[in-house]
């Protein structure tokens, strides 16, 4: 389809840029809060297109912004590029085989996700002025998407306070509106310290913190009977008191990720399960301590937005991927089981199409999937300012984000096309909202309503505080 829209032309203008930026980033994977290279892209980027830069935003080194226009309401462009651990993968290959081992790589596609965030603000800068529009676009670097809860201190500290709406996208493999439904989410900490003692000579000296983790693990799976079917409860064990088996073990310490469709839900269900944890360390003669390391609010819909965005990817069509682009999604396809492509299909409810590898069409947003839920942060930036997300397909259909194969797209032209068109989508809806204040209105109404049934408080703590990662030392 040829571009018809004029801000299509000006994300067109500086795409190129952009996607080397996205390039770059894939190429220095960086984890939570760690994100020093990621972030000096982007900043030099907002820099070289003249937008006006904050650095360290809301006190987090890797957090940046960049605004420009003069007056009027105020767009966010919400853009993240952190990486995962263990997904280290060579790029254009369709069989897993690591740069690194043991290594970081985009298997959420976070590369992209920032730079088309920045590419669709850039469109909207050069828009501003050429139209002589009053207001203000602001792209918002956001770090920690994955498992941080960045954009949930970001909220806490304001950030977020004049800012009228918020857009942003996802890298997926079909193309839509996204459903906003998350889950409300805490990690917490649960440490438990008894007694060492030689676990053959004194076993009855020794008080087992090892024995009330385990404990813990046990009533939590028994909870599960008893809490809501949407609800979901997991755990690692982060230090299991040592290697020796004849001692025994003084401390250790789990994780426990807790997920309700709510927060008040979420809220309940973490008291159960610090009873759990209580109970445990009666049961062992221990004690429990616990420190919440990121929380995550469940996100809230808009519908105004939702019909605004998809009045704009309805007019831009499917990605425009070539035959070059299937081919390579078709070897993609070829690592997936038949059950990850079902799935994909399912989740947004439109009929199967065989020997499909790409999404070339966008899916109307009357399609009814199956809800299959996680969390995210963006949630929490809802919760004060009316937001919508488009999902963009860029990568292989039936792709499983936080795998190998999300990785070895991420550098591919298939990639870069749907990055683009997710630019010219966001900046399509936000001209759509710079220009109507009816539906700046109507998206404002549809908030306030949601917040008049349970109004926003901040799932973290007080006390908590980001956990910020030191500078590499090489920087």
């Amino acid at each position: 389809m040829k571009n018809t829209q004029p801000i299509w032309e000006n994300v067109e203008t500086h795409k190129d840029d952009l996607i080397g930026m996205a390039d770059r980033v894939w190429e220095t994977p960086e984890l939570l809060y760690g994100e020093y290279k990621s972030c000096a892209e982007h900043t030099a980027m907002l820099k070289q297109k003249g937008f006006r830069v904050t650095e360290g935003v809301a006190g987090i080194p890797t957090a940046v912004s960049g605004e420009a226009g003069e007056g009027g309401p105020v767009i966010a462009i919400l853009g993240e590029y952190d990486a995962l651990p263990g997904l280290s993968q060579v790029a254009g290959i369709a069989e897993q085989k690591e740069i690194v081992p043991g290594g970081n790589g985009h298997g959420c596609g976070h590369n992209l996700l920032g730079s088309a965030a920045l590419l669709a603000a850039t469109g909207l800068k050069d828009w501003l002025v050429e139209t002589g529009t009053p207001g203000r676009v602001r792209y918002m670097g956001c770090p920690a998407e994955e498992g941080g809860a960045a954009k949930a201190f970001m909220v806490r500290e304001g950030v977020f306070d004049d800012v009228d709406i918020a857009i942003t996208w996802h890298p997926a493999s079909m193309t839509r509106v996204d459903e906003m439904i998350s889950l409300a989410n805490t990690r917490i900490d649960f440490e438990f310290t008894g007694k060492s003692s030689h676990a053959a000579a004194s076993p009855h000296l020794g008080r087992s913190a090892l024995d009330a983790v385990q404990l813990m693990c046990v009533g939590v799976n028994y909870l599960r009977e008893h809490m809501p079917d949407t609800d979901r409860v997991h755990y690692s064990i982060l230090d299991a008191g040592g290697t020796a088996p004849n001692v025994v073990q003084g401390y250790a310490k789990a994780r426990f990720v807790v997920r309700s469709r709510t927060l008040s839900g979420m809220r309940s269900l973490i008291e159960r399960v610090r009873k759990v944890a209580e109970g445990a360390a009666i049961m062992t003669e221990t004690t429990v301590s616990t420190s919440v390391m990121s929380a995550v609010a469940n996100m809230l819909p808009n519908q105004p937005l939702a019909e605004a965005m998809e009045t704009a990817l309805q007019s831009l069509g499917g990605v425009p991927f070539d035959d070059q682009d299937r081919a390579y999604g078709a070897q993609i396809q070829a690592t997936l089981t038949d059950e990850d492509i079902q799935a994909a299909y399912r989740l947004v409810g439109v009929p199967r199409r065989d020997n499909y590898p790409l999404c070339d069409y966008v899916v109307p947003l009357e399609a009814q999937g199956e809800v299959l839920v996680g969390s995210t942060d963006v949630a929490d930036v809802s919760w004060k300012v009316p937001t919508i997300q488009a999902r963009v397909a860029t990568h292989a259909i039936g792709t499983q984000l936080h795998t190998w194969q999300v990785t070895a797209q991420g550098q591919s032209a298939l990639a870069h096309k749907g990055m683009v068109h997710a630019a010219k989508a966001m900046a399509q809806t936000a001209v759509m909202a710079f220009t109507d204040p009816d539906l700046r209105e109507a998206a404002q109404r549809a908030h306030q309503a949601l917040l008049a049934e349970e109004p926003y408080v901040s799932p973290l703590p007080e006390d908590v505080r980001p956990p910020l990662q030191p500078r590499p030392a090489a920087e």
